[in-house]
């Protein structure tokens, strides 16, 4: 396990609406890793974002402090490890970002707040995973848990610990539950117990009461609930969706509600969820998840736009994920291309040698799939300050989830299938929900508008561990020529330095050092959070 402060999960950052956060990662394991914050949209600041596109790593033994603000933001997220499949041993914990004072939150106030991270665990140590994912007889391993909150499910045969939460008669609570794992979605349920949806990532929902709730790799949402039942114990289950079952006997997330003033112990069957493949239900649910238009909140709004029936589209991308093999490895692909991280961040390239020898700008297909399986290092433009169509198809038999850094993306449609231009007539632009990540069906496509207001070198990738690991990703490049700092930030002051950028970089200090050697002044940056990882 990949511990944070001695933690799994790792701690709380607890921010409000615009507060600038200072996390200090100390790298206290075995090889370089990067810390990135899932749904945080670094305002003209990709230099924060923490993924191999914009970072150089953190080398063991060493640290680098991120500086960001959550400018313009409300809701649950969570931070995770982006590199060297990490994430599968833990290195995630939670973020919440509250609206300020001033601003009314759209439910009354909960009698407390529990942030949920669920997710599926291998048994296995997560290097021996990731080497046989990248071998060239690759086999599956099946996940054998899903951990709520790094905890065992409740009556484990091993006697492991299990998450347990204690509430009062006739108070309401505030779930941020949030999708931490690998591979599985899952859906949540408590016993006897409706819930009523509030936020996902950083947009207040319609608030509709749910009995149980999907969640997909990457998400996170809030629910509320009232403890109205009778004084006992009752279950917190997370089961896998969307998959056959039979290959994850047993593999259930328990959690135990507990009344304060109950005497009796959990028992009986678990409540009964969805049937694990139905899709209709599913697709059904992730339909009626609205914007809340009434809310006063931070939330995307450019030119006052708070619904998308007038978005001027620039561009569509039509992304397909699927498999491939190449130089006989296995590997995932989005229009028949594998990315290929180059030693050189991405955006380090863009600033210090405008990408030269790194990446060649819009080679890749963005609406059309190469005949052939290619590795790519695949960057494409997205115009400053222009609405994108972005269509997700999936050619996989397995759910996925893809997520876009640095902006929330308007959920137009779902649907079954091949897309057709034809499908726009099925999309709901009056109240799309904006989020981060979303959910794309085993031979079926999603939809989604995204506008372009924030410069920046963006990852656009799987979720899925193994898919993103693979080569399922891509990133966007949006652009403002302005160099006015207030459009995009400058390099910060302890900027790391990799590949192709070094040397450049080496050079142009060492010019400017020697033209202010006798005036030159070191700054150093204030830390409010140090974070240490461990195994």
């Amino acid at each position: 396990v990949i511990t944070i402060n001695g933690m799994f999960p790792g701690p709380l950052i607890n921010s409000t609406t615009n507060d600038v956060i200072h996390v200090n990662i100390f790298n206290n394991i075995d090889e370089p890793l990067l810390m990135t914050w899932n749904g945080i949209q670094q305002r003209l600041n990709s230099w924060q974002d923490g993924v191999s596109g914009t970072n150089c790593p953190i080398e063991p033994g060493r640290n680098w402090t991120y500086v960001f603000q959550v400018k313009d933001q409300i809701g649950s997220f969570f931070y995770f490890l982006s590199t060297k499949f990490q994430k599968a041993a833990g290195g995630f914990g939670p973020i919440r970002v509250n609206n300020r004072n001033v601003i009314a939150v759209p439910f009354p106030k909960p009698e407390a707040e529990f942030d949920l991270l669920v997710g599926d665990w291998h048994n296995v140590p997560y290097k021996a995973v990731r080497q046989i994912v990248s071998s060239k007889h690759f086999s599956l391993i099946p996940a054998r848990y899903i951990l709520i909150n790094g905890k065992a499910p409740y009556n484990n045969v091993w006697g492991g610990k299990y998450e347990f939460l204690r509430v009062e008669n006739g108070k309401t609570y505030r779930l941020r539950i949030s999708n931490v794992g690998n591979a599985l979605s899952f859906n949540f349920r408590i016993q006897d117990h409706q819930m009523t949806l509030v936020e996902t990532e950083g947009s207040y929902t319609d608030q509709i009461v749910l009995d149980s709730l999907d969640v997909h790799v990457g998400q996170s949402y809030s629910v509320l609930f009232t403890a109205n039942q009778q004084e006992s114990d009752y279950y917190i289950v997370a089961s896998p969706t969307q998959i056959d079952t039979s290959n994850y006997p047993n593999i259930n997330g328990l959690a135990r509600l507990h009344y304060m003033k109950s005497q009796a112990q959990l028992s009986g069957p678990l409540p009964l969820g969805p049937d694990q493949l139905d899709r209709e239900f599913s697709i059904d649910q992730a339909r009626s998840i609205r914007w809340n238009m009434t809310a006063g909140a931070a939330r995307p709004n450019p030119q006052g736009t708070f619904n998308v029936r007038h978005a001027n589209i620039s561009k569509t991308f039509i992304l397909v994920g699927s498999k491939a093999e190449l130089n006989n490895h296995r590997c995932y692909t989005v229009n028949n291309v594998s990315y290929m991280t180059p030693s050189t961040p991405l955006k380090l390239a863009d600033y210090f040698v405008n990408g030269s020898g790194v990446y060649q700008l819009d080679a890749f297909p963005t609406s059309s799939v190469n005949q052939e399986a290619a590795l790519g290092t695949s960057v494409v433009t997205g115009v400053h300050k222009s609405w994108l169509e972005i269509v997700f198809k999936n050619e996989i038999d397995f759910m996925d989830s893809w997520h876009l850094d640095g902006f929330g993306f308007y959920v137009v449609g779902f649907g079954d299938g091949d897309w057709t231009p034809a499908s726009r007539d099925t999309y709901n632009l009056l109240d799309p929900v904006v989020r981060s990540t979303v959910q794309v069906y085993p031979k079926g496509w999603t939809a989604v508008y995204a506008y372009l207001d924030n410069p920046g070198m963006w990852n656009l990738r799987s979720q899925i561990l193994e898919n993103w690991y693979l080569g399922e990703e891509m990133y966007l490049r949006v652009h403002d020529p302005d160099p006015n700092p207030a459009k995009e930030r400058p390099p910060p002051d302890n900027l790391l330095l990799c590949g192709a950028a070094f040397c450049v970089a080496t050079t142009i200090r060492s010019i400017a050092g020697a033209a202010i050697r006798s005036t030159g002044t070191i700054r150093g940056t204030a830390s409010t959070r140090r974070l240490k990882g461990d195994v």
